[in-house]
């Protein structure tokens, strides 16, 4: 059912109950110490306890040279809307590579929603852009205008996974539409995810789809993409990003059980590309940052060893950013 878009911005930021280990960001301030704005809510705090940033280019960390960028968000592009153009316009001032998460044109990811709402927006990166699927592009059967529209940047049409390589990653897209294309072990994606990341030979690993596995936001997470989670987690992978829940959140790394793990993966839900925005409940586990009320992008510097992230909104704010190694 659909949520309104009147949400006061809000950033609830989770207190951690031990210190963060090498290598991980330091906690953003909690929402207790968050000025208060209108009606009490606390305002997005302003002060991230990692390397701090003027703007939405800005490095967050040093991760080695040389590095590569990745950049996106997903639950994207509607016509009865501009929060698509504003996001847009944060990637035309970001060089390197374009991610999407899914549900990129509303309502139905019809041929003609990509043409009307989606390409004059985010589809001026359309040659930097890697997509993966969401649940409304399904709104056309078969998702036939999402496999139209992207070509064969989409992979093949009517499964939707596919891999590629970043600088010194490797960067694997499924699809978490489960109950119509198979995620389970032993379904066609399992077994391609998991000849793919034994063929590779990159020391870091990044995976995205839409429906993420852990969310605090109103859907949830996804069980049926828990057999996908161990096949990259035994595979070593470090990043996973998902949308679905239209809000902005990070994780810890954590097993496919949402067991803390320093083996684990760290998840970003990335769902404040444009369509509308979803509240958060805070306080989820492993859960370390949330944010609400706000359209940004996810921008992620990868080196040859390690990677930094930077969340970065419409309004010219930084309000998450850290950095971490490889496995």
């Amino acid at each position: 059912m659909a949520l309104t878009r009147a949400v006061l911005p809000l950033l609830v930021a989770l207190a951690v109950a031990c210190a963060p280990s090498a290598g991980s960001a330091s906690p953003l301030a909690s929402a207790s110490s968050a000025t208060a704005g209108a009606g009490g809510v606390p305002s997005p705090a302003v002060g991230v306890a990692a390397a701090s940033s003027t703007g939405p280019s800005g490095l967050v960390a040093d991760v080695g040279a040389p590095t590569a960028t990745l950049v996106g968000a997903g639950d994207i592009a509607a016509c009865d809307t501009d929060n698509d153009e504003a996001t847009a316009k944060l990637l035309d001032g970001i060089a390197g590579e374009v991610f999407t998460l899914g549900d990129n044109a509303y309502e139905d990811g019809s041929s003609s929603e990509f043409a009307r709402c989606y390409a004059p927006t985010w589809g001026r990166h359309m040659s930097r852009t890697h997509p993966a699927i969401g649940n409304h592009e399904y709104g056309t059967t078969d998702a036939a205008g999402y496999f139209a529209f992207f070509g064969a940047a989409a992979g093949v049409p009517g499964q939707g996974w596919y891999s590629y390589d970043v600088g010194a990653w490797h960067v694997i897209v499924l699809n978490s539409n489960c109950a119509l294309v198979g995620c389970g072990t032993g379904s066609a994606q399992d077994r391609w995810l998991r000849a793919d990341v034994a063929a590779t030979k990159a020391k870091c690993t990044l995976a995205y789809w839409h429906h993420p596995l852990f969310s605090s936001g109103p859907h949830g997470g996804e069980p049926a993409m828990r057999s996908l989670w161990q096949a990259l987690m035994d595979a070593g992978a470090d990043v996973v990003l998902s949308a679905h829940d239209h809000d902005y959140e990070r994780f810890a790394p954590q097993d496919a059980d949402g067991r803390a793990s320093p083996e684990g993966v760290r998840e970003f839900v990335v769902g404040t590309g444009g369509r509308s925005l979803y509240p958060v409940t805070p306080g989820g586990p492993n859960s370390e940052a949330a944010l609400e009320g706000v359209y940004g992008v996810l921008r992620l510097t990868l080196g040859p060893a390690a990677y930094a992230w930077n969340f970065s909104t419409t309004d010219g704010r930084v309000l998450d950013q850290g950095r971490s190694d490889c496995h």
